[in-house]
């Protein structure tokens, strides 16, 4: 299997060296090239074609959801992995909403960060830690699910969504095929009447499985 490929853009030196040290140690993932500013990380996207932006979202000359936008202007493939110092509740729905597939703050454990660019990844859409989720429960739409409707396993698997696992992860731990754990998560969705893995974990912090 090929690895992940990643492009890091953050305007600090430091925080660049930590996280590059960080994400190569872990043998599926390779990094592309870093940027210390949103042009040089646009230019360094169109030229590598990487799988995973991992996006500082207070950059000089273009911010993060500035870069965001131009590359969903650009028709880019590439996945943004948003890493701010913030963890405004109102900013992170907002870069969310523009097209982001994960956010994490700079805080993070950095299991966290390479978890979050695993999922990120293999298609998991709206990845989001423990931490974040749990100040993500206003977002919640008004209408209550009922807990029943979830069966013993779907809640198995949304109780490891909460702590933040990739597909691969809960597939592992439960002892099933991630295709399964797939299905486990379209139902979940459903029974619940969420659209995204970040209001399955607010819909489980609120009801009290964490």
């Amino acid at each position: 299997m090929s690895p992940i490929k990643v492009v890091l853009a953050d305007d600090h030196p430091v925080v660049r060296s930590g996280i590059r040290t960080l994400l190569e140690k872990a043998l599926d993932i390779e990094i592309l090239g870093e940027a210390a500013t949103g042009g040089q990380a646009l230019a360094l996207i169109k030229e590598t074609q990487p799988d995973i932006l991992l996006l500082d979202m207070e950059m000089p000359d273009l911010n993060g959801r500035e870069v965001a936008q131009r590359l969903q202007q650009m028709n880019s493939t590439v996945k943004i992995l948003a890493l701010s110092a913030y963890d405004d509740p109102v900013y992170i729905r907002e870069l969310l909403e523009s097209g982001a597939a994960g956010y994490l703050v700079k805080e993070e454990a950095p299991e966290t960060i390479v978890d979050a660019i695993r999922g990120v990844a293999h298609g998991e859409q709206g990845w989001v830690s423990r931490r974040i989720a749990a100040q993500m429960v206003s977002w919640v739409r008004g209408e209550e699910a009922d807990n029943a409707q979830l069966t013993p396993r779907e809640m198995d698997v949304l109780r490891l969504v909460v702590d933040g696992n990739t597909n691969q992860s809960i597939a592992n731990t439960l002892g099933i095929s991630e295709k399964t754990v797939e299905k486990y998560m379209d139902a979940i969705f459903t029974k619940l009447n969420v659209t995204s893995r970040v209001e399955a974990a607010v819909y489980a912090v609120r009801i009290g499985l964490v």
